[in-house]
């Protein structure tokens, strides 16, 4: 119990941990974003594939595959354009949310019908999102907002097809950040004659820290974690990384926490908490009929 608990804080922790890494390097102009991606992508796969290397054997022609590489770098390249813009609580609890919608939205797609508790979580996220970017004091930016959601639509996306992906995740997971490199190679090539570049010492070990720890060796601890959670704790957990984002952010960086975002935020978790209950409450109510 102790192990799995000390396990999944350590995780949670790890994906906070890249809001707050990325928005420092930034937010003080250590780095450009578009370096900032490569250097996290690339310091991502080296320690993935140093840590599935023993298990991967013939498993690494099976678990690449460029449409997650493609969707990997759709979450982290606008995910570091939208930090730019927004703090690191506000950016989280926006990429949470989108990740959560697009997740729920495939499903519904795919013929899954939610239950009342479901729909009342999904009315109350709505009305969270709308009051969270509603015009006035305390609105996000709009183009981070949007460069945010479309990362966690594209993370949501990728989610969704390790879900049915056969083989190590771990080794999945290496391939996938192996393989968006070339995209982030093109991304450098593009935007650097167009906007320059620029990277301190500081800058870079920030962006290599985002990629080797909070994302390689967090990634990693997950995966551990996950075979000792049911997939509604694992769901309901990540409900608190836009929480340590945010109280991190307090502290760390000496971001405020207005009243919009402390309420926005409670209702969207909240309506999110009570959609993850229903997927937990009617298999449940199934199984007795």
């Amino acid at each position: 119990m102790q192990t799995r608990a000390l396990l999944t804080a350590l995780a949670l922790a790890c994906f906070a941990g890249n809001s707050l890494l990325c928005r420092l390097a930034l937010a003080a102009h250590e780095i450009d974003a578009t370096s900032f991606v490569a250097i996290r992508l690339a310091s991502g796969a080296l320690v993935l594939w140093a840590l599935a290397r023993p298990r991967a054997r013939d498993a690494r022609t099976r678990s690449a595959r460029w449409i997650s590489a493609a969707l990997l770098f759709g979450y982290a390249a606008p995910f570091s354009y939208a930090y730019l813009r927004l703090g690191a609580g506000m950016g989280a609890l926006i990429l949470f949310a989108a990740v959560q919608v697009t997740m729920l939205g495939a499903g519904i797609l795919g013929g899954e019908r939610p239950g009342a508790l479901a729909w009342l979580g999904i009315a109350l996220a709505l009305a969270g999102l709308l009051g969270l970017t509603w015009p006035g004091k305390g609105a996000p930016d709009l183009a981070g907002m949007a460069a945010m959601a479309l990362a966690g639509a594209a993370w949501g996306g990728y989610s969704l097809r390790g879900r049915v992906a056969s083989g190590d995740p771990l080794v999945t997971t290496a391939a996938s950040f192996t393989l968006s490199l070339p995209f982030a190679a093109v991304l450098f090539a593009l935007a650097v004659p167009l906007f320059g570049a620029q990277a301190s010492l500081r800058g870079v070990v920030l962006a290599a820290a985002s990629g080797a720890v909070a994302s390689g060796l967090g990634y990693s601890i997950w995966y551990a974690a996950l075979p000792q959670l049911t997939a509604t704790t694992a769901a309901a957990v990540q409900l608190l990384v836009p929480v340590i984002a945010a109280a991190a952010a307090v502290v760390l960086l000496g971001e405020a926490i207005s009243l919009r975002l402390v309420v926005t935020s409670a209702t969207i978790l909240s309506g999110v908490g009570l959609t993850i209950r229903d997927r937990a409450v009617r298999p449940k109510l199934a199984a007795r009929v």
